[in-house]
């Protein structure tokens, strides 16, 4: 079987979710030795060193950028590089790209296998045109992709709902985080953090309610250590200069370096979650492996993922409230008992394999 994974920046893995996702499959491939013979695309800006390999997977890049409008072209170029290149199943990372699979069915029998993310079109970020797009795309991938992936229970509802499709659930694992393979970095190489905080980390965007997790702490004069793209968006800048001199909330910049991610999570004494929309949500994995509690936002993505083992908040004042009380580290228990048992990347690539093994095994 040849295999291919499109729509992520590449590998190894420095940015998001499906990056992750990408690398821990590589991984999987190699010390699982899938019969399968695996190439991964990579965006050339962000890789300029062009290794032609990652462990036992071929990398090919394109010119384009992965992320921004070039997502687009870059989803579809790559698709069909893949086609003529004879591989039998894609794996395609989101929905930008899928305005190609219409034309691509044509003349390709290679089985498409889309992972759709969240309902990507009901972002705040997006302005009207762009919605209209991603919600024709997310049709388009859904129409004409052979399997459809869901990373959440909440998502595959919303899938069979709107599309009358059964999607295949698939989250993610998260315990790469606790098996930080890095070494520890020097001491002086960490941020300055405050004694029995609480940690925040996500994209700087208002659906991730941003704004009202500082508001809450603000008003509850509790630590907080909130990792972000502060400087990406007129919203982060924003909030960065109306809290930057708010006693006991430390706004830090994005980190990639997974040494000292593991320092910020394991020293942290509660996770603030506050994604509201999307699925199974990365960072959340993530963090229960470390057992902390966790205070996510009330949706039902969040307390599907944890099993309505976290506690929850819905405004500013309900999570002023909770965090006026220090939490026992006890209840994060629960979650890393759940991480354990959902959340391993051995079990999220052992699901995958058997869907590209499905797929593979189908006629044309």
């Amino acid at each position: 079987m040849k295999l291919a994974i499109l729509g992520t920046v590449g590998v190894p893995g420095r940015y998001g979710g499906f990056e992750t996702l990408a690398e821990n499959l590589v991984r999987q491939h190699q010390t699982c030795g899938w019969q399968a013979q695996l190439t991964v695309y990579c965006s050339a800006p962000a890789y300029p060193e062009r290794a032609p390999a990652f462990l036992d997977a071929k990398l090919r890049y394109s010119r384009l950028k992965a992320n921004g409008l070039q997502s687009i072209f870059y989803d579809a170029v790559t698709l069909l590089d893949c086609a003529r290149r004879g591989n039998d199943v894609a794996l395609l990372l989101g929905v930008s790209g899928a305005w190609i699979l219409p034309f691509l069915r044509l003349f390709s029998r290679m089985r498409i296998v889309t992972n759709v993310d969240g309902i990507e079109w009901r972002r705040g970020k997006w302005k009207r045109p762009a919605r209209l797009f991603l919600r024709f795309s997310e049709w388009l991938a859904v129409r004409f992709s052979h399997q459809v992936i869901a990373d959440n229970d909440g998502i595959a509802d919303y899938l069979r709902e709107f599309y009358g499709i059964d999607a295949t659930v698939i989250a993610y694992g998260g315990d790469h985080a606790v098996a930080c393979a890095d070494p520890l970095p020097d001491e002086a190489r960490l941020p300055k953090l405050p004694k029995d905080y609480a940690l925040a980390l996500c994209r700087i965007e208002p659906e991730n309610n941003v704004a009202m997790i500082l508001e809450g702490f603000a008003a509850a004069g509790r630590p907080l250590v909130f990792v972000g793209n502060w400087e990406q968006s007129e919203y982060g800048l924003r909030l960065k200069e109306l809290y930057r001199e708010t006693v006991g909330i430390h706004l830090l910049d994005p980190i990639y370096e997974q040494a000292i991610l593991y320092q910020l999570r394991a020293g942290a004494s509660v996770y603030v979650h506050g994604h509201s929309a999307g699925g199974t949500n990365p960072a959340l994995v993530e963090m229960m492996h470390f057992g902390a509690p966790v205070i996510a936002f009330d949706c039902v993505y969040n307390r599907n993922t944890t099993e309505n083992q976290a506690i929850y908040f819905d405004t500013a004042v309900t999570l002023t409230r909770i965090i006026s009380d220090r939490l026992p580290r006890e209840l994060g228990n629960s979650l890393r008992d759940i991480a354990v048992r959902r959340y391993s990347w051995s079990q999220i690539g052992c699901k995958y394999l058997s869907v590209f093994s499905d797929e593979f095994t189908k006629p044309p």
